[in-house]
């Protein structure tokens, strides 16, 4: 029987350059590894595939020189194609199991969720290494609805698949994320959005101590 493959606890680092004021994904992923993340997922809606193909290849050797584990949002070719760590999916994309079956046993897998049953399924399914559940608060990276604290609250208490908390989450709420029981959490805007991401994310990080 297959056993989940760990994700460390603290920040979890998705890219969004939509929303880092001109910096680009790399040097935002240079940044948040400079800081102390040990995750970054990459993420890129608008780009097209040869592009983000280019991109993805640099920050994948960038966190394999610095021991950071790197994910990739949906694209599961692109994800082959660089020998990335692993991939993150929606509900709506391909299976976990079929993702399985193309990217092999040793890399993880990641499924957004959205609600207690979704996260129960997942839990089963031992092809998955790790859920999202979120988002927690309105946000302007995703075009679904806030799931609520309840939520959160309802997966730390109740299931134990690891999960990343997402959505909506600042500096000014994460303490209280905290205390509902998440370990590792991601912040897109609040982290590529900072004139220094590497002093947010050490400001973030403590947290977690």
């Amino acid at each position: 029987m297959r056993n989940r493959i760990e994700i460390p606890n603290g920040i979890y680092g998705i890219t969004g350059d939509n929303f880092s004021k001109g910096k680009s994904n790399y040097l935002c992923v240079e940044e948040m590894i400079k800081g102390g993340i040990k995750i970054i997922q990459y993420r890129d809606k608008i780009k097209n595939t040869r592009e983000k193909i280019e991109e993805v290849k640099e920050i994948r050797e960038l966190c394999r020189r610095n021991g950071v584990i790197f994910i990739v949002n949906d694209n599961v070719d692109i994800a082959v194609l660089v020998d990335a760590d692993g991939v993150h999916v929606g509900q709506e994309d391909m299976h976990p199991d079929d993702i399985r079956k193309i990217i092999g046993e040793n890399k993880i897998i990641g499924l957004s969720t959205h609600s207690p049953e979704q996260a129960k399924e997942a839990e089963k399914n031992l092809n998955i290494d790790y859920i999202g559940v979120g988002p927690i608060f309105p946000t302007t990276t995703k075009d679904t609805l806030p799931v609520g604290i309840e939520y959160l609250e309802y997966v730390a208490k109740n299931l134990k698949i690891p999960f990343v908390a997402i959505g909506g989450i600042k500096a000014h709420n994460i303490d209280n994320i905290i205390a509902k029981g998440a370990q590792c959490i991601s912040l897109v805007s609040e982290i590529v959005g900072a004139d220094s991401i590497v002093d947010k994310v050490k400001e973030l990080q403590i947290k977690f101590l």
